[in-house]
């Protein structure tokens, strides 16, 4: 259920003789201050009374009752029993509802289907500088690949992998999880679509091949089969159960797999001891839900959960100087952005949007919201891009003189221009919106807070404002800025934007039909220059994801949302 929680005037906050710093700092802070002891009892303890969506294990033991030891690696030739592996406890922000990786391509969801699913192909974010940052493309379900042709990829498939059913995996599930995707698209699935609609058939050469075709060439083809929308599922379980079947009772390939989940609770996962990449290092995982920062920040602390993920710059000295917790960082491959609903009037003024966006000191920002732990991108794009970054692109700029004179171009009669925000979902996104509506109302627009749950409750339509966060999924643009304001985006494209200037949808089509990287290039950028000019939304900055982790958890994070708890990753120190 969805509760209001803006019982308080929206900008009870401001203070007229209170600089933006100080009013910006004292949101960074507010966090900070909260008692931590009731919020950890009230948010560790569990409701009995809820009933599970889905248990495959009778007797699964209840996450509180767990022990966190910390993480062993195996150190002898034969496999330790479960009496001598540890579990692991997760204390996370949230989880997904359902665990069809498909219908929740989500920062939360894709932390935890990570565990029970696999790719194709694999991104070797171990093997970056720093750890947790690489590009580099390696072998997952599929041993090796070629590029027979511009138009078509073959790979050869592991021959010992075993679904969680104990079935294996064939080249007609990699059929059979593609095309569930690109025909007959379930409406569940559109988003998942636009990940991997360049290919156009998906062939079975035998038992343990498959070759890709595309439509045109597909410059990222390879790093297209790493990302979130492309897990391999069973195809005789999935036909058997259905969509809604599976999504609360899925199979994976995965070193983990699924035993129970109480959504806003908890999520139980078991080790697979048959998993083809090795026994996973911990004989079970519990994602618990402590939506609190300060009450992860507590539970990790007494040792009660042995990582902690969401954790905002104000609470590191808080973690550095508890006993046995280490903080690590990861800068990530995602920017925090606005999103402007460009059919809602006031907003669909783009000069009112370009105010909006100019009034907004993204540097004050990450000075006092993150501790500097953020950086203010150079557009909407990432250095791991590679050839295809512009490191001479100009960041947004802030000048709040020229956002005034706008807003008196603008058609803005004084209308409430409402920014909807989730308390929990996003590190600092509800500091941030507090503090972008003091910017805003500085430059003489009448702007407030809406806090929500769920910012989506009355469909996206009813949002004028909300916060948003956009990944680098191929580590190119196709993965960011087309794929998430492109003409293959719903979201964006039936409740927030359509670009006027039809090049943007023309040029981004075109970029990821091409093998032509210079043209690839400017065609990028000229979709940024658009991109800018229309101010649907705009960046606000790329942070860096915080962990507390418990001493003797050697663990690595990555920069996108995944968190691999495989043996590679996953060890004692």
């Amino acid at each position: 259920m969805t509760r209001d929680l803006d019982s308080t005037p929206p900008n009870q906050l401001r203070q007229k003789h209170v600089s933006r710093r100080t009013f910006v700092r004292t949101l960074s802070l507010g966090l900070g201050t909260i008692a931590t002891g009731s919020l950890l009892a009230a948010c560790t303890e569990r409701d009995d009374s809820a009933e599970p969506v889905a248990v495959d294990d009778d007797e699964a033991e209840d996450p509180d009752d767990q022990d966190t030891d910390d993480v062993v690696a195996e150190t002898d030739d034969e496999p330790a029993d479960d009496a001598e592996r540890p579990e692991l406890v997760v204390g996370v922000q949230g989880i997904p509802e359902t665990l069809d990786p498909y219908q929740h391509l989500s920062n939360v969801g894709t932390r935890v289907t990570y565990s029970i699913f696999d790719h194709l192909l694999e991104r070797q974010f171990r093997d970056g500088d720093p750890p947790g940052t690489g590009a580099e493309i390696g072998p997952m379900l599929a041993e090796s690949w070629e590029r027979i042709d511009d138009l078509t990829l073959e790979l050869q498939l592991r021959e010992d992998v075993l679904f969680h059913d104990g079935s294996t995996m064939t080249a007609e599930d990699v059929k059979f999880t593609f095309e569930r995707s690109l025909f007959d698209t379930p409406e569940e699935m559109l988003d998942a679509e636009g990940y991997v609609n360049t290919i156009s058939e998906i062939e079975i050469v035998d038992d343990f091949t498959v070759r890709f075709h595309t439509h045109e060439p597909d410059p990222v083809l390879e790093m297209r089969l790493t990302s979130w929308a492309t897990w391999i599922l069973p195809k005789d379980y999935y036909e058997s159960v259905g969509i809604d079947e599976f999504a609360l009772d899925p199979i994976g390939t995965g070193p983990y797999r699924f035993v129970e989940i109480q959504p806003d609770n908890h999520l139980i996962l078991e080790a697979f001891d048959d998993y083809w990449g090795g026994r996973p290092p911990v004989s079970r995982v519990t994602f618990r839900v402590i939506p609190e920062v300060a009450s992860r920040v507590a539970a990790i602390s007494t040792g009660e959960v042995d990582i902690i993920t969401n954790v905002p710059p104000d609470q590191v000295e808080t973690l550095e100087d508890a006993d046995g917790v280490d903080v690590q960082t990861v800068p990530l491959a995602n920017v925090h952005m606005l999103r402007y609903n460009t059919y809602y009037p006031p907003l669909d003024d783009q000069t009112l949007r370009q105010a909006m966006n100019l009034a907004i000191d993204r540097e004050l920002l990450v000075e006092t919201l993150w501790g500097g732990m953020a950086e203010v991108p150079r557009g909407h794009q990432f250095p791991e891009y590679g050839d295809m970054y512009n490191e001479e692109r100009p960041r947004p700029e802030y000048d709040p003189e020229r956002a005034r004179e706008l807003v008196e171009e603008s058609d803005y009669d004084g209308e409430p221009i409402v920014f909807r925000v989730s308390p929990f979902y996003y590190t600092n996104g509800l500091e941030a919106a507090q503090a972008v509506i003091e910017m805003w109302n500085e430059i003489g627009l009448n702007a407030e807070v809406e806090v929500r749950d769920n910012p989506y409750d009355e469909g996206p339509e009813a949002i004028m404002v909300t916060n948003w966060s956009n990944s680098s999924f191929v580590a190119d643009p196709d993965g960011a800025l087309w794929l998430r304001w492109g003409e293959d985006y719903p979201g964006t494209r039936e409740f927030f934007w359509e670009p006027e200037d039809e090049r943007f949808y023309e040029l981004g089509a075109e970029a990821r039909t091409t093998l032509d990287e210079e043209f690839r290039f400017d065609a990028y950028q000229t979709m940024l220059d658009i991109f800018e000019e229309e101010a649907p939304g705009t960046v606000l900055y790329i942070p860096h994801e915080i962990y507390g982790i418990r001493e003797g958890v050697n663990w690595t994070p990555y920069s996108f949302y995944y968190m691999d708890l495989r043996a590679h990753n996953l060890s004692e120190e």
